[in-house]
Order: C-alpha cells, then sequence, then structure tokens
C-alpha cells in the first residue's frame, strides 16, 4: 500500500484524526491555509473524482455531509470552503480523493 491516506486510515501514519465512522475518517490539515481547515476522505480508495463510479454515489454523498456537519461543529456556522481537486493538472497531490473544509477566516475568490 503506497496511498499516504490508505496508511492514514489504517492507522499506520499518524493524523490529527478527530472523526471516523464506518465510510469515512477526518483528520486537521498538516498545513492549515485558515484557522479551521481539515479533511474528509473515504475510507474506500478512489484515486481521483474521474474514478468514482456509480455505485460510490453514496459514500460520496456521505462524504460531503460529512464535511458539513463537522464544519458546524467546528464553529464555521458563518460559512466555510470545500475545495476537493482533481489530478495533477487541478492541483491533486495525493491521489486518493479528499474533500479540504476551511473556515472562521474571510474567504476570497479566486483563491490566492
Amino acid at each position: 500500500m503506497d496511498c499516504l491516506f490508505c496508511k492514514i486510515v489504517a492507522g499506520e501514519i499518524p493524523a490529527r484524526k478527530f472523526y471516523e465512522d464506518e465510510q469515512v475518517v477526518a483528520f486537521h490539515d498538516i498545513n492549515p491555509q485558515a484557522p479551521v481547515h481539515f479533511l474528509v476522505i473515504p475510507k474506500k480508495h478512489i484515486s481521483t473524482l474521474n474514478h468514482l463510479s456509480e455505485e460510490d454515489k453514496p459514500l460520496a454523498g456521505h462524504v460531503l455531509y460529512t464535511a458539513q456537519q463537522l464544519a458546524l461543529e467546528q464553529g464555521c456556522e458563518a460559512g466555510f470552503r470545500v475545495v476537493m481537486n482533481c489530478n495533477d493538472q487541478g492541483g491533486q497531490t495525493v491521489h486518493h480523493i479528499h474533500m479540504h473544509v476551511l473556515g472562521q477566516r474571510q474567504m476570497h475568490w479566486p483563491p490566492g
């Protein structure tokens, strides 16, 4: 297993996890870009958004719903940003789908 996030899911690499259920894990970003910055990842390895299948639709919905619930629990009621990158040109550096959630600061568009 060479995937960094699969190793986090398996407990082989430490992460600042703060939520886990049967389908997803959430942990704080190691290089936060906002006062609140965490990732939500599925436990199932899916390389990119382009690799989602029909059977993954419920899992993808669960990742999004979990991100929303955790953002509110982390005090981001005033607003937050959710980001998913796809492939190298889209800025994806770990090829295991993951959702960044950033909050508790004013977000701007386009991002810096």
